[in-house]
């Protein structure tokens, strides 16, 4: 299961009391105070981790808390500090304060790491010759966890426009293929290796009208998107249940226009697949009368004309790199 966004408790530990104790003999009459101080409470940490992909450790677990610090004993003894509470969530990962919304950090790099609240400092004992205090009270906080994915490729297309096949046939990743609209309800990563570099590709669910706005499975995927580099736009030029590719183009431009500039101002490189199939290559001379712009005709399933359309990906994305 797929989970992007979940809100949880952080509090840290609870710092260990000073410990009130004397040292008595026969020599000191009053005592010599010689209680140790508490130990520090456990902070809790949030640290990115590449391992992981999704926020679904998050469910049905949604309060955290930190251990506390040991209390301060006799004989000058300090109490043991606590060890902090490590909380790992995937590389892309937004930590936001859950009552103004405002975001504390984005994770985006493998064992970045955020601190999120500190456990309370442990209390001093009374061989400062003082009293001994009790320990700080520990920081707690409400926060929202909102993932966005890493890939500098992101694959758009509408429903079984082939976005799975083409990512596991350039890709090590192995999404689900189906001859079924709606295959694929979460995205997938795929790393694609290309002579001496790589990148990795995202597979989103397939964006069909009204998608920016809460219609069908893509819209909740759209912000996925946002941290790629580049688009390729995936049509189905077979013209599948009496679909117009002119059309779906159009139609799945205009969801990225309605989305935000983020999306629309992306580059897009333009995918024509199943050439395999029969009576194609009308829809796609038509398609390019209309679109004068460089197109790739591919089949993803037959894996035809797969490397130049890799190499086209490879050299725009060379230019932010550079």
């Amino acid at each position: 299961m797929f989970i992007d966004q979940a809100k949880i408790f952080v509090k840290g530990g609870a710092g260990g009391r000073g410990c009130q104790s004397f040292y008595r003999d026969k020599y000191s009459r009053k005592g010599v105070p010689n209680g140790g101080d508490g130990g520090k409470g456990g902070d809790v940490i949030i640290r990115a981790d590449r391992n992981l992909f999704t926020l679904l450790d998050f469910k049905y677990n949604r309060h955290f808390y930190a251990k506390s610090g040991a209390h301060g004993l006799g004989k000058n003894k300090t109490g043991a500090n606590a060890q902090d509470l490590i909380i790992r969530v995937p590389p892309g990962t937004l930590i936001k304060d859950a009552q103004s919304g405002m975001v504390l950090r984005d994770l985006s790099l493998d064992q970045e790491e955020l601190v999120i609240v500190r456990g309370g400092k442990g209390g001093l004992g009374n061989r400062y010759h003082r009293d001994a205090t009790d320990a700080e009270v520990p920081q707690e906080q409400e926060i929202i966890l909102d993932l966005k994915l890493i890939a500098e490729v992101g694959v758009v297309g509408f429903p079984n426009a082939g976005k799975s096949t083409l990512v596991s046939a350039i890709s090590s990743a192995h999404p689900k293929i189906a001859a079924y609209p709606f295959t694929t309800k979460a995205p997938v990563l795929g790393l694609v290796r290309h002579k001496e570099k790589s990148f990795v590709a995202a597979d989103v669910p397939g964006l069909i009208e009204g998608s920016s706005k809460g219609r069908g499975l893509g819209d909740k995927f759209l912000r996925h998107l946002e941290r790629t580099k580049i688009l390729v736009h995936l049509l189905d030029m077979s013209g599948f249940e009496g679909r117009d590719p002119l059309k779906d183009f159009q139609v799945i431009n205009q969801e990225l226009i309605s989305y935000g500039k983020v999306l629309a101002g992306k580059p897009q490189i333009i995918a024509a697949n199943k050439m395999d199939l029969a009576g194609v290559k009308l829809n796609l001379a038509r398609f390019k009368k209309a679109i004068k712009k460089k197109i790739y005709p591919i089949s993803a399933l037959e894996k035809i004309g797969l490397e130049e359309l890799v190499e086209a990906i490879s050299k725009e994305l060379s230019a932010y790199r550079s």
